[in-house]
């Protein structure tokens, strides 16, 4: 599942302030504490969530780069953005913290939101990435191959991967000896909290690489081939397995989640998997019937008009819609005619008009069967 939006998950405007989304976050972390909420798995990622979050959201140069990239532009293993020059994964592996400094006025809390291996440091699964793409109805009907550039983290070429300036080393961690993690103790509490020497990873680098700041990595972009297929709907999402975000400490990589949206299409309007339609005839197809032609995704069709269609008259095509993504069977086109009054008529016109108009009065009701209908009601409303 995707990582929901920052302010989605406290409850707050992309315009809040300071004051309300601490606010915000000291209500929901409350309410989802994990020692008030000691047997609920639903508290506990809550709890993470709300505390991400907040973290992300509180600090100034990660809510201008949240702002402007999304998620993509708060992650800690990509260098050139708010980080600077010092540990590597300075940020989600530490985004638990401080949650009892804010509450309870103390330091530590609960880190989270990964596993630990062998007694090393947290190992943390990369955040899903959400890319947005347009297509047409055309290419929604019948699948489509695309290319779209996504965000990639390379391993620093100065450094090898490793954070540090080349000539010097990576130490293990002074505070929490390579485990990435410090036990707290204040009254009654005890906790594990992440390191907030090494930010988890369990290393220290005295001299970080002047290129990466210490990441070990370097964003740059990269192009994914997606398979759109035949029959995606408005909205509908398609995953890339490994492609979001990168792991922290060796954790595995997110995913990215491509969501397809259509334009608009100048004839057609799609409802699931039907097609709707409008299309004017004339008055003397509607009058005497006729065969009449209409575009589908698929090419052409025809269909009869009876004698004396009336406007709004609607006629289906059964399996001329889009084959359901899900089900593979073709939807139906609708076409709704509608019949239009020819304008600048020329006086010859007119009285060819004029004509046909009195000899269909003198026919009665049967030729007007409608126009009779409603005379006669408003007959019977005035007497």
């Amino acid at each position: 599942m995707a990582k929901r939006d920052f302010y989605e998950v406290l409850g707050v405007g992309k315009n809040a302030g300071d004051d309300e989304i601490k606010k915000a976050y000291r209500k929901l972390a409350m309410k989802h504490h994990p020692d008030r909420n000691p047997d609920s798995k639903d508290s506990e990622e809550k709890f993470k969530e709300v505390k991400e979050a907040y973290e992300m959201l509180s600090d100034p140069e990660k809510k201008a780069a949240y702002d402007q990239y999304g998620h993509a532009g708060v992650d800690p293993n990509m260098a050139g953005g708010f980080g600077g020059g010092g540990q590597a994964y300075g940020g989600f592996a530490e985004a638990f913290g401080d949650i009892f400094g804010d509450i309870f006025g103390q330091q530590g809390g609960q880190a989270g939101g990964g596993r630990r291996g062998g007694g090393g440091p947290q190992v943390y699964r990369g955040a899903d990435l959400r890319y947005s793409m347009e297509i047409t109805l055309e290419q929604a009907a019948h699948g489509h191959d695309a290319q779209i550039r996504v965000p990639h983290w390379d391993e620093c070429e100065h450094c090898h991967g490793n954070g540090a300036e080349p000539g010097t080393n990576v130490e293990t961690c002074p505070t929490c000896h390579g485990a990435g993690q410090v036990r707290v103790s204040q009254g009654f509490f005890s906790m594990q909290q992440t390191c907030p020497k090494c930010h988890g990873t369990g290393k220290h680098i005295p001299k970080p690489c002047t290129k990466c700041h210490g990441q070990g990595k370097l964003k740059s972009q990269k192009t994914l081939e997606v398979k759109i297929p035949a029959g995606i709907d408005e909205g509908m999402r398609i995953r890339s397995s490994g492609n979001g975000e990168p792991g922290i400490n060796g954790g595995p990589p997110g995913d990215l989640y491509v969501e397809v949206h259509i334009k608009q299409h100048a004839v057609f309007e799609r409802d699931g998997d039907d097609l709707h339609c409008q299309m004017p005839i004339s008055f003397a197809t509607a009058a005497l019937g006729g065969d009449l032609e209409v575009p589908t995704l698929g090419g052409k069709a025809s269909f009869p008009v009876p004698e004396g269609t009336q406007p709004g008259k609607t006629f289906r095509l059964r399996g001329k819609g889009i084959k359901g993504v899900r089900s593979g069977y073709p939807g139906d086109l609708y076409v709704h005619v509608n019949v239009e009054t020819p304008v600048k008529l020329t006086e010859a016109q007119k009285d060819i008009l004029r004509q046909f108009d009195r000899s269909v009065h003198e026919g009665g009701s049967r030729h007007s069967p409608q126009e009779q209908s409603w005379l006669d009601k408003v007959k019977s409303f005035f007497s």
